[in-house]
């Protein structure tokens, strides 16, 4: 049997809209995304706010079994999907036998401290449109990292996301990114994959020096309005 084989028999078949577990409940399972995807969502006042939307090849629930506290998070089946149900004391058993799982767990964990401090960066801007024009600037440069490419200045580059997904980022309505995405598209910073002839959701960002230099004009003008 090899390891394939020996992970098959944790996989569960869930529909559109099943809820994995909901915030502040206790943690006995971690998942691994087989197929289909998975949102977290967490409570941000009054209003529930997508933090992640988790692809084939993510896993997550791991911190309730390893710090032993609630659920930090809600965690909702965005479309049918296959996942790995794995019990605590299994994952457990498996980051002792296998180091290349707990390396795996290590570096995703720092990756999200880092999202997270991204996410809290953008939270304190003091405008929409400086919390929009960071986080396009953000998500073209994780585009061209994602590519493995040195982030270039002059780079144009999709981003594959919809105003829906900034909003989620920005702490932000739709509508209001929506606005602050028609002025930059009139300003020609950013064109809607539509205004390029490319079929599906997103961006193009001509010049991600462009929106650094676009940011600190906002800040500049924000300084001597002040």
């Amino acid at each position: 049997m090899n390891a394939h084989d020996s992970l098959e028999r944790f996989a569960q078949d869930f529909e559109a809209g099943a809820v994995l577990f909901e915030e502040g409940q206790p943690g006995d399972f971690m998942y691994v995304v087989q197929t289909g995807e998975v949102e977290i969502r967490r409570m941000v006042g009054e209003s529930e706010r997508v933090l992640a939307v988790l692809p084939p090849g993510e896993f997550f629930g791991e911190m309730a079994i390893l710090n032993g506290r609630p659920r930090s998070a809600t965690a909702v089946c965005r479309s049918a999907a296959r996942l790995l149900v794995i019990e605590g004391k299994t994952f457990e058993a498996m980051l002792r036998a296998r180091p290349e799982i707990a390396l795996r767990i290590i570096r995703s964990i720092a990756t999200r401290l880092d999202n997270a401090n991204h996410h809290i960066e953008l939270l304190l801007l003091p405008t929409p449109n400086h919390r929009v024009v960071q986080c396009l600037r953000h998500m073209a440069e994780e585009q061209i990292q994602l590519a493995g490419a040195t982030v270039n200045q002059g780079t144009a580059i999709l981003v594959p996301k919809r105003a829906s997904d900034i909003a989620a980022r920005v702490g932000l309505p739709v509508h209001e990114v929506t606005e602050v995405v028609d002025r930059l598209r009139a300003a020609r910073l950013v064109l809607a994959t539509a205004d390029a002839g490319i079929e599906g959701d997103g961006f193009i960002v001509p010049e991600v020096g462009r929106l650094a230099e676009f940011l600190e004009f906002l800040n500049l003008k924000d300084r001597f309005e002040t």
